[in-house]
């Protein structure tokens, strides 16, 4: 099967992907668009919004519907690396044994990732990465594919440790769950409270979602969609000659190389995804928002003049 013929292939998979999703998720279509667009980009999702929305009913579903491996992690004030890394122990013959944790699967959901300190956070961040960890002076690799959701409640910050720019620099997606429509939310209410359970069926394995990692990364771009990214990067940060005027203004740190890069393989995600077979500038559009919108620092008066993130790079646009 040649590369033409996959990415017909890829855009099936995905159309069936979502059927299977939807079964158990009402809306939050663009939501998913997302995440799936990360995982074939072999990228990391952050997921923000307030309780019960249904974050890791979501993140479940997927990986249901991917045939994979699947752990999740309670983040709690008192968790340690080792308890998602693993540990060594001694075994009958008096001899250490390394004891994988549950970051050695294929999904991780890291539940309320900034109630968890530093250290453990650093761990997890360390493993996205470099997929791989260290331990006792020995490393081991991670299973393959290897796809962290983190999800974090922006309500309720008191007693918890907020992920630092630099960290948040290592997810490709910052995505935004936000509430139901009022239709979605009656939808919502009938199929869980009716009792009647839905299966998901399984619609990719492990080496095929790798087979399409590597396929994404294969897909030309024209120069003019890699020089608008990067030049969109670059008037993100209020030093650069191409920054904007309310870069300026507001904008106290802007996104580094990794969203330029992250911006291409978005867009060569969802071109392949929507049956094209190169991206153009629409692609690098239509992935910008929940890819910057964590890579940026905003100053004191985007605040007092009312400017969200999002109102900032739609500005860029």
């Amino acid at each position: 099967m040649n590369d033409s013929d996959k990415l017909i292939a890829l855009s099936s998979s995905y159309e069936l992907l979502k059927t299977e999703i939807r079964k158990v998720i009402v809306g939050q279509d663009e939501v998913v668009n997302q995440v799936l667009i990360a995982m074939f980009s072999g990228g990391h999702c952050l997921l923000v919004g307030v309780p019960g929305l249904a974050k890791t009913l979501l993140v479940n579903t997927i990986a249901s519907s991917l045939g994979v491996a699947f752990n999740r992690i309670q983040f709690t004030p008192d968790l340690m690396p080792s308890d998602i890394i693993g540990s060594e122990i001694l075994d009958e013959n008096r001899s250490f044994k390394f004891i994988p944790g549950p970051l050695f699967t294929n999904i991780v959901l890291a539940d309320e990732i900034n109630r968890t300190p530093p250290k453990t956070q650093s761990a997890l961040l360390e493993a996205m990465q470099e997929r791989k960890v260290t331990t006792a002076g020995k490393t081991y690799n991670l299973t393959q594919p290897f796809f962290v959701l983190a999800t974090q409640n922006p309500i309720e910050q008191e007693g918890t440790y907020p992920l630092p720019e630099a960290q948040l620099d290592r997810f490709m997606f910052n995505i935004w769950v936000d509430y139901p429509s009022f239709e979605e939310e009656i939808a919502i209410v009938k199929s869980t409270t009716s009792g009647v359970k839905v299966s998901v069926n399984n619609v990719l394995s492990g080496e095929e979602i790798l087979e399409y990692q590597s396929l994404i990364r294969r897909i030309p771009v024209a120069d003019n969609v890699l020089e608008y990214a990067v030049n969109l990067v670059a008037k993100t940060r209020a030093n650069s000659e191409r920054a904007s005027e309310l870069t300026k203004k507001y904008i106290t740190w802007g996104a580094g190389p990794r969203a330029s890069q992250y911006l291409i393989l978005g867009a060569k995600c969802h071109a392949a995804l929507k049956g094209k077979f190169s991206p153009d500038i629409e692609d690098v559009k239509a992935v910008a928002i929940p890819i910057l919108r964590h890579r940026l620092v905003k100053n004191y008066k985007a605040e007092a003049d009312g400017y969200s993130m999002d109102r900032i790079i739609e500005s860029m646009l």
